[in-house]
């Protein structure tokens, strides 16, 4: 099992330039958080995640991998939207997963050619498929490609992370910003702790 990686440089890095980020570090101690390494799966799990339960997602996708075995894009291209549905989707969700599939099979979509590069260009390769939105691929940069430096605006608890870290009563993109350059080149790591700072009593 693949680690998202990191260790004292990046702990290092975060705790001199924000002490209460630091402090939270210090307290939490180390957090794992595992590399899905099949990415075209990993695209087709965040399709069917959106919108829905954790239970939910997981009762989805153990009938995913009944029908798909191999979770390969080959597979579920040869599969009809209908029979993609019978996993728990919606017609629209399995539309969106036959598309992906079918953009890979024929070589439209690189996905293993993903890896080679930088992450403004995987977002470009990535958002022109249906279904796949600019969180997604946030999502797909950390937790499949393993990118450094990704804090995502778009996600709940990475902003409920910072407004419980900090005291926040609101927070905009701008203040966002600002902290998401202080976190940077290692924004993947701050990120790692702001989402346990979503779910932590700081009273």
């Amino acid at each position: 099992m693949r680690l998202i990686e990191y260790g004292e440089r990046e702990i290092s890095h975060l705790s001199k330039r924000d002490k209460k980020l630091g402090a939270f570090i210090e307290r939490t101690g180390f957090i794992e958080r595992e590399i899905r390494e099949n990415l075209f799966e990993s695209l087709a799990t965040s399709i069917i995640n959106q919108q829905i339960s954790n239970s939910a997602a997981f009762t989805v996708m153990g009938r995913f991998h009944d029908m798909f075995p191999a979770a390969t894009p080959e597979a579920v291209d040869a599969a009809s939207v209908e029979e993609i549905q019978k996993i728990g989707v919606s017609m629209r969700k399995a539309s969106y997963i036959k598309g992906l599939s079918s953009a890979a099979a024929c070589g439209e979509l690189d996905i293993e050619g993903l890896r080679a590069l930088p992450d403004d260009e995987v977002a470009k390769a990535l958002l022109p498929i249906k279904g796949i939105g600019i969180w997604t691929v946030e999502m797909f940069l950390i937790f499949s490609l393993g990118r450094p430096d990704v804090v995502s605006f778009g996600d709940f608890a990475i902003r409920k992370g910072m407004m419980n870290l900090y005291g926040l009563k609101r927070l905009d993109r701008a203040k966002f910003d600002r902290y998401r350059k202080r976190y940077a080149p290692y924004g993947t790591t701050a990120s790692l702790y702001l989402w346990e700072a979503a779910v932590t009593d700081f009273k």
